[in-house]
């Protein structure tokens, strides 16, 4: 081999090497989205082409120094691109940033028409429609630093207020920059860091708007930690308990020009066939580094977990964007005739449902607010914000939300078969007669009468529809299913803290599905409890953790469904059982029949068919779910495993906790009402086991 073709050879393994590396060297997003619903374009097409130029050319322009680029490019199939430096960024480190994402983006999102990609210092997206000017939320990404906070509930609180603060001061900015950074600092306590940014092309009003909506989520997205960030295309915050932003006065100033290196000696010229065969390889390994770019970018999106950095991070799911499910209050008020009494389908703590037809014909659940409960705002935020990211067939669906001056409406899809409870417990004059039957043996063909009748025999006395052992076994079977979901497999985690049998309402098909999250909690998947000050629920379903110390987790909902399963199998209600003159609790009615081995003596009379051991495995599991020994209580994912296998060999239940006497009768009376009351000593929580 001559020398000049070896050096040829090296010459080409060298630029191939130099290109891989700095190809793979290319820092990662954060995070990034290839918007789907936007379609894809040819590689020839005059998109990709306008696409290209302006990607190629946006960052020369050296009279912006300001941090904010938006250029649009072509007369047909017209390419926009924005791209947003932090404000308090050099110039040079604002360029830098917007390079990286203007190599890396196309690569990620290959024939994509419209994508996002953000970097902790920059914002870079793309698109066929016009994005100037309007203010837009999604797609969207939040992120959480992984540290706790010291005081959580203080820390968002003060945090809350800062962004709000320098929200104001953001939108007050001109046509080149809103930004704003500061601090709160509380003696005795750490001290937090805030910034807000909008797109310059907003109005001071739609920046407020999008930066106070995202706000607004502040616990979706870093709840009791001490930092954390929402990303929108049209503006972003972030807050730390450290600096993480440059306090100099001076951002985004043009750095100086450097002088220019003299220019290289001429060389020789080489050969023309020399020339030609350096370009052809270099082509070549041009050619071979992009397709591994893009085989290596692809592998890369697949795998969303090489998105995320140490510090929790996801994209926010454009369906589930509340502000885009704001129903109209007269239209609503039309749909419920003016919330008449005859459209109403029941009455709760904190407001009266009604059932509502929109003008499309589709039937609707309405739930109007009510204005003298003080729970009302929190409970309006919580079912927005929590129910609207839920989605799953055992779950009641939140279609959307209104408001109007003191009017707060939720809106649900209408569910036929009305509450459980209903099915439950629909105790009329007559079905008393029947319960006063039962006793005696010799009035049997009577009893008889009374469940060919539909009187008391689990049937919904306005539509007669009964309540047998293979509907309630599907109920039992929803119930866990939807608890699953909520507790281990949606992106939260969700505590309902209210799980009764008026909250389990059934459709066409007897379907259980969960609802009312007013009280609801929301944990983070590697959070196991949590505590309050003010226990909300409904005495007889809550665990006795919650009442009298505050402490709540999956397990408290454990122990509700444990109490909601007795419920069913023995058509009791949990603060109804008279035995000798004496009131005591439904567990501690099952608990004493299991130890007597007299189980099949609770299970409701009226189930005459059906799986009589499946029943007696029903109220064995229910014990276990609602033993005092908070550990021993198995998780959702358990009990699923339970119902659906013989083959696993319960275990013995311990005592359960709220073994009611005559002493202590007063709390299961009232169980039937929500209760709120506040505990003045609080201890320090402990981790329980799952």
């Amino acid at each position: 081999m001559t020398s000049s073709r070896l050096m040829i050879l090296c010459f080409a393994f060298f630029s191939i090497s130099i290109f891989l590396r700095h190809a793979i060297a290319q820092p990662d997003f954060q995070i990034y989205d290839c918007v789907e619903n936007q379609g894809n374009f040819t590689t020839n097409s005059t998109y990709k082409a306008n696409l290209n130029h302006l990607l190629s050319t946006f960052t020369t322009d050296h009279q912006i120094n300001y941090g904010f680029y938006n250029f649009s490019y072509g007369h047909q199939n017209r390419a926009n691109v924005i791209g947003l430096c932090r404000g308090d960024l050099t110039l040079l480190a604002c360029t830098t940033c917007l390079n990286n994402s203007r190599t890396l983006l196309p690569l990620l999102c290959p024939n994509h028409i419209e994508a996002i990609g953000w970097y902790d210092e920059c914002m870079l997206r793309y698109s066929n429609r016009s994005i100037f000017g309007s203010m837009e939320t999604s797609p969207a990404f939040r992120a959480w630093n992984p540290n706790n906070a010291s005081d959580p509930h203080r820390f968002i609180q003060l945090a809350t207020t800062l962004l709000q603060q320098l929200t104001h001061e953001a939108a007050l900015g001109d046509s080149r920059l809103k930004f704003a950074t500061g601090i709160t600092s509380v003696p005795n306590f750490p001290t937090i860091y805030g910034a807000v940014q909008c797109t310059p092309d907003l109005s001071p009003q739609n920046c407020t708007t999008c930066l106070f909506g995202a706000i607004q989520r502040i616990q979706l997205c870093c709840d009791g930690k001490a930092g954390g960030r929402i990303g929108r295309p049209s503006c972003n915050f972030r807050f730390e308990s450290y600096l993480f932003y440059k306090q100099s006065s001076i951002s985004l100033a043009p750095s100086p020009n450097p002088s220019l290196p003299p220019s290289p000696p001429p060389q020789r010229k080489a050969s023309r066939r020399v020339a030609v065969i350096v370009a052809s390889v270099v082509v070549c390994a041009v050619i071979i580094t992009i397709t591994i770019c893009i085989f290596l970018t692809k592998r890369r999106r697949r795998n969303p977990s090489t998105q995320v950095p140490s510090t929790g991070m996801a994209l926010e799911d454009e369906e589930t964007d509340i502000e885009s499910s704001q129903f109209d209050f007269d239209m609503i008020k039309i749909a419920t005739n003016g919330f008449s009494d005859g459209n109403k389908l029941g009455e709760g703590g904190f407001g009266v449902v009604y059932k509502g037809r929109l003008p499309n014909g589709e039937t609707i659940a309405v739930k109007r607010l009510s204005r003298a409960s003080s729970q009302g705002d929190n409970e309006f935020k919580n079912e927005i914000l929590l129910v609207a990211k839920l989605q799953h067939r055992n779950l009641v669906q939140l279609l959307g939300f209104c408001f109007k001056e003191n009017e707060k409406l939720l809106i649900y899809e209408f569910v036929e078969n009305s509450s459980l409870e209903k099915f439950l417990f629909s105790k009329t004059f007559l079905c008393s007669i029947h319960l006063l039957f039962s006793i005696f043996d010799s009035v049997f063909v009577l009893r008889i009468i009374f469940i060919n009748f539909g009187i008391c025999n689990g049937a919904d006395p306005k539509t007669g529809v009964s309540l047998d052992w293979k509907a309630r076994y599907k109920i039992i079977h929803g119930i866990t299913r939807g608890l699953v979901y909520l507790h281990e497999e949606s992106q939260l985690r969700i505590i309902h803290r209210d799980l009764k049998a008026s909250n389990i309402l059934l459709d066409a098909d007897m379907n259980a599905k969960i609802s009312d999250f007013g009280t609801a909690r929301l944990f983070l998947h590697d959070q196991i409890q949590g505590n309050t000050r003010k226990v909300v629920g409904t005495y007889g379903y809550m665990a006795p953790e919650y009442v009298h110390k505050g402490h709540f987790s999956i397990k408290s909902d454990v122990f509700s469904f444990g109490v909601l399963v007795l419920e069913i199998v023995t058509g009791i209600k949990n603060n109804q059982v008279h035995l000798d003159n004496e009131i005591v609790g439904l567990v501690e009615h099952a608990w004493r029949n299991w130890q007597n081995g007299t189980t099949q003596n609770i299970i409701d009379p009226i189930l005459t068919s059906g799986s009589k051991t499946e029943m007696a495995r029903c109220i064995h599991i229910g014990l276990l779910c609602v033993q005092e020994n908070v550990a021993k209580r198995p998780n959702m994912g358990t009990v699923l495993l339970m119902l659906n296998s013989y083959s696993i060999t319960l275990p013995r239940p311990s005592q359960p906790a709220f073994i009611l006497s005559t002493t202590n009768s007063q709390i299961s009376e009232q169980s039937n009402n929500n209760s709120t009351h506040e505990l003045n000593d609080m201890s320090i929580t402990e981790l329980y086991p799952r």
